[in-house]
């Protein structure tokens, strides 16, 4: 069986169609949602209803390779 090439934008735009699902899903089930808010970098948990409420806040601020530059 021969592979399809996809290309990035293509690989995006599914990932974000299967993520949009996922959350539908979820609503339409009743389960709670975990959403991390990019601006503020706060972790919610969001119910079917829409009520967020704050689970937690990121703990460190640089990328995983920024922190292991500085160590080494």
């Amino acid at each position: 069986m021969k592979r399809e090439e996809l290309s990035d934008e293509t690989v995006i735009r599914r990932a974000n169609a299967a993520v949009r699902i996922e959350l539908e899903k979820n609503r339409a089930l009743g389960i709670s949602t975990v959403i991390y808010d990019r601006k503020s970098q706060i972790i919610y948990r969001e119910n079917e209803d829409g009520i967020r409420t704050e689970v937690g806040k990121r703990m460190r601020k640089e990328r995983y390779g920024e922190r292991v530059s500085k160590e080494s």
